[in-house]
């Protein structure tokens, strides 16, 4: 599933292409994502798009009358496209605009979406609950100390919690807990002040890095060029279950976490 990284590269190669141009046509060709496209998501057509954002995993391409707000979903991607690029499989929604470009919104397993809102973004459900963005000034050890106090529930878990920051998806809390040395199992409210300085410091550092190279390289991501990330060759812990660990040589632990495969060093994470 496309994380925080991979959908920050997207909005950083489509913004360039959609930012000030006005929306000539919107073509839904299937409406059944994880909810279906509404009608009124026809409101963007005759529309000037004035910003693209991202809020946690969602995508935000803004208008005067409102916003569209796409999801990726597991296996969503977006291309800047031209108006007449023939249509393959799973092509399933073109933003047409005026200048002959088009966003194409393609997406095998149908688990994106594709949505229209006309409030601040504060009200909408999908958005009103979610907590600070990592890499924000809101993100900081105190506000993580806080949000945590009493949990008795694994830190992984809990740094995966978009109530509590957003977009530390599995990759990247595995990363995070590795860097920071600590045990993703350890009880979130026991983790002192300067071990999650640590650690938000490491959470920080490595979805910038992650976005600098160009999101991590997933089965079904590709960035909005084309061309596939390149974090996962540096990734220390994810997916090395049962490898030596980068640090001291150990063999890497692999258990399930809520219901997510979660890696770690026994000696370099101890509780």
């Amino acid at each position: 599933m496309p994380e925080l990284p991979e959908v920050e590269v997207t909005r950083l190669g489509i913004s360039p292409y959609l930012i000030e141009q006005t929306v000539s046509e919107l073509i839904v060709r299937n409406a059944s994502l994880r909810w279906p496209v509404p009608a009124i998501a026809q409101n963007i057509v005759g529309q000037r798009i004035t910003n693209v954002r991202r809020r946690a995993k969602y995508l935000l391409i803004d208008t005067n009358a409102g916003m569209t707000i796409v999801h990726l979903g597991m296996s969503g991607s977006l291309r800047i496209l031209p108006r007449n690029t023939p249509i393959e499989k799973h092509d399933h929604i073109d933003l047409v605009l005026e200048n002959g470009r088009m966003l194409r919104f393609n997406d095998p397993r149908r688990f994106g979406a594709w949505l229209w809102y006309e409030l601040p973004e504060e009200a909408h459900p999908l958005l009103s609950k979610l907590g600070p963005e990592p890499l924000s000034p809101h993100f900081t050890p105190l506000q993580l100390q806080a949000a945590l106090a009493g949990k008795k529930k694994a830190i992984k878990l809990c740094l995966m919690d978009n109530h509590i920051v957003v977009g530390a998806g599995n990759i990247y809390a595995n990363e995070a807990l590795f860097a920071a040395g600590i045990h993703p199992e350890a009880a979130a409210g026991s983790i002192d002040l300067e071990r999650l300085t640590i650690l938000v410091s490491e959470v920080k550092q490595i979805l910038a890095h992650a976005i600098e190279q160009g999101g991590t390289t997933l089965k079904d991501f590709t960035n909005a060029d084309g061309k596939p990330g390149y974090f996962a060759q540096k990734l220390h812990v994810y997916g090395r279950g049962g490898e030596t660990c980068t640090a001291c040589g150990n063999l890497l632990s692999e258990i399930k976490l809520g219901q997510r495969t979660t890696v770690f060093c026994g000696l370099c994470q101890q509780r």
